[in-house]
């Protein structure tokens, strides 16, 4: 998938203000609409124009594409990485313009599901109560263990006097729960946007994923741990040491293992009402035979296993 350079779309400067952006895409806009413009490929070019306006009309979508668009130029591959919109504070509220339908697959791929649009208070009321905002954070697996309490500092889009967008920052102290799961969500009352008059501030939900970890992956409530053993361990059985995120286990490996084979610790996975399952992933580490006497053995157990036919079933 192409990148695509919004800001050249509409002709202005990555540092825009926002009423210089609303007065490009009026006068293009009125160039390539469909009814009038007598431009080659006006349709397309006023469906391009109305998407990248979609997106830099709006403080929250436009800070999140420039931080994101920072290390991409026009013609480079691009996939949005995994994660990429983490740390940013919206309001909530879908789309401004639209269905993303509308749109490119470029678009979709960054708004689509995410709603990343702004949903503002309406005016005349003197007396409301503020919205509420969201985030998504990533947390460590082992929090969700024993619980824990930590700083997370968000990303604000705004707009500064100049009507220019930028971020400030939103530090917070916040308590994870033991037993929070991927995708459930944090209510901190009171730190969404304030109300207006005596209007109460909006609350702050924080959509909670676990980040990538070096050993453990999880899939909803279990957890799944790649573990090294040796060719004889797994022929013969044995006793293995092994990391979990509540602390290491002895595990028991049973004769004639084969590599991918599953071996389940219960109620180690995620902790809860009903808690996860941890599963060791077996993986067979040969040795290499790299002297005289690795070599020898290696030379020695085709000898003695010169029977055994390990691509049997594939007919050759």
């Amino acid at each position: 998938m192409e990148f695509k350079d919004y800001y050249t779309i509409m002709g202005v400067a990555r540092d825009a203000t926002q009423d210089e952006i609303k007065r490009a895409y009026r006068k293009l806009a009125r160039k390539y609409h469909p009814d009038v413009s007598k431009e080659k490929n006006a349709e397309a070019r006023f469906k391009e124009v109305g998407e990248a306006y979609e997106v830099l009309k709006d403080a929250e979508k436009r800070a999140a594409y420039d931080d994101l668009g920072a290390n991409w130029k026009a013609g480079q591959d691009f996939r949005p990485p995994p994660d990429w919109n983490t740390g940013f504070e919206f309001t909530g509220g879908g789309f401004t313009g639209g269905d993303s339908a509308h749109y490119s697959d470029f678009f979709e791929s960054l708004f689509g599901r995410g709603g990343f649009g702004s949903q503002r208070a309406g005016g005349g009321a003197r007396h409301s109560q503020g919205q509420d905002r969201h985030a998504r954070v990533l947390i460590e697996l082992e929090d969700t263990y024993t619980g824990a309490s930590r700083s997370i500092t968000l990303r604000v889009p705004d707009v500064d006097a100049q009507g220019r967008v930028m971020t400030r920052e939103h530090t917070l102290n916040v308590t994870i729960p033991k037993g929070i799961r991927g995708g459930q969500h944090l209510r901190l009352a009171g730190q969404g946007s304030p109300g207006l008059g005596q209007g109460k501030a909006g609350d702050l939900y924080l959509e909670v994923e676990f980040s990538p970890h070096a050993r453990y992956r999880v899939e909803e409530v279990d957890v799944y741990l790649d573990v090294p053993i040796t060719p004889w361990e797994a022929a013969l059985g044995g006793s293995v040491k092994v990391p979990t995120p509540s602390g290491a286990v002895e595990l028991k490996v049973p004769a004639g293992s084969v590599a991918g084979s599953k071996l389940r610790l219960k109620g180690r996975g995620i902790p809860g009402a009903t808690p996860g399952d941890f599963f060791v992933v077996l993986q067979i580490v040969v040795p290499p035979a790299d002297t005289a006497a690795g070599k020898a053995l290696y030379a020695n157990m085709a000898e003695q296993f010169k029977s055994f036919n390990p691509r049997g079933k594939l007919g050759v």
